[in-house]
């Protein structure tokens, strides 16, 4: 009897025992399903809000960059300013060829006092007069203190003070596909300070002018498809900064959607004279070169890695009997290395009449140097 009931006790024990372990492996089984449920619910939920945090966020930031490219924008176009060659400016596009009998063209004012920043073939050439209208609607007679044919870029100064002035970028740091912005006056007063946008599509481009004075090449240009129509010339093309990058100045005709710039960086010396000095007396070397890039124009069989190639040294010039000839193929000025026309007029306009300059020359692969005494340009 009592085997008996010991063996029942034992048996009850493991009877316990298993139910025990079957309620717990349950309850561990409800609790786990119970917390990954929970833990995906709260997941998705907090996807959801951070998603929509950061939608809300980006929407803020593209307002934000609209508003800040339309203050500066409004801003910018306070210093651009009309210029045509007579003073009646009420031209209209239904005219025939209306900006080219009136000369209508753009600038940007480059100082408080009154220094303008154009195209040559806007404002004409130096000691030339010209217009220029303001946006307030004020005109003045511009007299131009500096022009240069090949580079396609003028300055006019107006007898007007405490002007607001436009900021100059860095044109030797673009990048292709930064967006730009062209302002100018394209086809007529009625359209004045005209706004177009896009990207920098191209840079240290070379291009063939045909006209009646011959041919000519434009290097180092900035490309953009912000449309550029002739009365945009002179007028700025700027990055989203707000800062001028180019100086607009010539339009393929024959491409749409293809315009270009004249790089700040080479204008600028002449600019900082004329607003710390007054003036700009210009050192002159008396020589006139080519880009590597243009070669092929000019001689297909023509080839070097660096430097620029000299295709007219002026007759009278401080370069004609110095030893440069035609042909030369001009490395350094200075010790400083050069590949384009662009960088040698940069560093020239740094240096003073009178001052020596050492070229790095080469010729049928043998090496030279030649100094050159700068002389002012008449």
């Amino acid at each position: 009897m009592y085997k008996y009931k010991k063996r029942q006790s034992k048996f009850k024990k493991i009877i316990t025992l298993f139910i025990l372990i079957i309620v717990v492996s349950a309850t561990s089984i409800f609790i786990y399903d119970m917390y990954v449920n929970i833990d995906v619910y709260s997941t998705e939920q907090n996807n959801e809000n951070n998603q929509a945090v950061r939608l809300s966020n980006t929407d803020n930031i593209d307002s934000i960059n609209e508003k800040d490219i339309t203050s500066i924008l409004e801003e910018t176009i306070k210093c651009v300013v009309g210029i045509s060659k007579i003073k009646n400016t009420g031209s209209s596009i239904f005219l025939n060829n209306s900006t080219s009998e009136l000369g209508l063209g753009t600038g940007m004012i480059v100082s408080e006092n009154g220094y303008i920043l154009t195209n040559w073939h806007v404002a004409g050439n130096k000691y030339s007069n010209c217009y220029v209208t303001l946006e307030n609607g004020n005109i003045y007679s511009g007299n131009v203190v500096w022009a240069d044919s090949d580079l396609d870029l003028a300055i006019v100064k107006i007898s007007v003070s405490n002007l607001d002035y436009i900021r100059l970028g860095d044109s030797d740091n673009i990048k292709i596909g930064e967006q730009a912005y062209a302002i100018g006056n394209p086809i007529g007063v009625e359209f004045q300070r005209t706004v177009t946008s896009g990207i920098i599509s191209g840079i240290d481009r070379t291009i063939k002018i045909d006209d009646e004075n011959g041919t000519s090449y434009m290097d180092d240009l900035i490309q953009t498809d912000a449309t550029i129509n002739p009365g945009n010339s002179g007028g700025p093309l700027i990055n989203s900064n707000g800062e001028v990058i180019g100086i607009n100045s010539v339009k393929i005709t024959e491409a749409e959607g293809i315009g270009f710039a004249v790089p700040i960086n080479i204008v600028k010396p002449i600019i900082e004279s004329f607003n710390n000095n007054g003036n700009f007396e210009e050192a002159y070397i008396g020589i006139f070169a080519y880009d590597k890039n243009v070669i092929p124009y000019l001689n297909s069989e023509l080839k070097f890695d660096s430097g620029i190639y000299v295709a007219q040294v002026t007759k009278d010039g401080p370069s004609y009997n110095s030893g440069l000839k035609e042909g030369d193929i001009i490395t350094k000025i200075d010790d400083i290395t050069i590949n384009k026309m662009s960088e040698l007029r940069s560093y020239i306009y740094t240096k003073k009449v009178g001052d020596t300059v050492n070229l790095t020359v080469l010729r049928k692969n043998r090496e030279y140097n030649i100094q050159i005494t700068l002389r002012k340009k008449s």
